[in-house]
C-alpha cells in the first residue's frame, strides 16, 4: 500500500485524475483545490458542471479547515453511522470553485478506508470522488466492470482491492445550520 500511496500522491500534486478503491465504490479523484483537475473528471465522466461532485476528507480537522460552521448534528452522523455517509455542508471555502454546488454547498465525507485516509492525510488536502462511470451509465460494482474510456482517461490508477465487490453509494444528507437534515440519497 504505501507504494500505491507514493505513485498516487505523485499524481494527484502534479495535477493528475486517479481510478481509485473509495469506502462505496471505485472512483474517480483529483485534488480537490485544483480547479483544473476538477475539469478533467467531468470532461471524463462527460458530466455538467452544474451537477456537484463529491469530496473525500481524512479526518474532521480537514473537514473543519474547508467549513467554518459545522452543524453540531454532523459529528454524531460522522462517530455513530455504520454506512459511508456524505453530508452537504454550507459555505466551502479553499476549494475548487469548480466542484462547489450553484447553492455554495459542497458534499463532503470523512472516510474510515485506510488507503484514502492515508492518501488524503498525506496529501494534506480534500481528494474528489465520484463514481468511475461515464454520466447516465451504471455504476460499476467490480474493478472489471469499468468502462475502457475511464481506464484509458485517467492518469493513474490505483492497484489495490482490483477484486473487491463495491457497495453501494454512500448515503447523502444535507444539513442546515438550524439543523434540519434531508435525506438525499439513501
Amino acid at each position: 500500500m504505501k507504494e500505491e500511496i507514493h505513485n498516487t500522491l505523485k499524481t494527484l500534486k502534479s495535477g493528475g485524475t486517479i481510478l481509485y478503491p473509495t469506502d462505496t465504490v471505485w472512483g474517480l479523484g483529483c485534488d480537490a483545490t485544483n480547479a483544473e483537475a476538477v475539469k478533467k473528471i467531468y470532461e471524463l465522466k462527460k458530466r455538467e458542471e452544474s451537477k456537484a461532485l463529491i469530496c473525500l476528507v481524512s479526518d474532521v480537522v480537514m473537514l473543519e479547515r474547508i467549513f467554518r460552521e459545522i452543524p453540531d448534528a454532523a459529528y454524531d452522523i460522522i462517530d455513530y453511522s455504520d454506512n459511508p455517509t456524505t453530508i452537504i455542508y454550507d459555505n466551502p471555502s479553499g476549494i475548487a470553485k469548480n466542484l462547489v454546488a450553484e447553492d455554495n454547498s459542497l458534499a463532503v465525507r470523512v472516510v474510515k478506508d485506510e488507503f484514502c485516509k492515508q492518501l488524503i492525510y498525506k496529501l494534506n488536502r480534500p481528494i474528489v470522488s465520484t463514481s468511475a462511470n461515464i454520466s447516465n451509465t451504471p455504476t460499476p460494482n467490480s474493478f472489471k466492470e469499468i468502462d475502457n474510456e475511464i481506464l484509458s482517461g485517467v492518469d493513474y490508477v490505483v492497484n489495490l482491492h482490483r477484486e473487491k465487490i463495491c457497495s453501494q453509494p454512500s448515503t447523502i444528507i444535507k444539513l442546515s445550520g438550524s439543523g434540519l437534515v434531508k435525506i438525499i440519497r439513501k
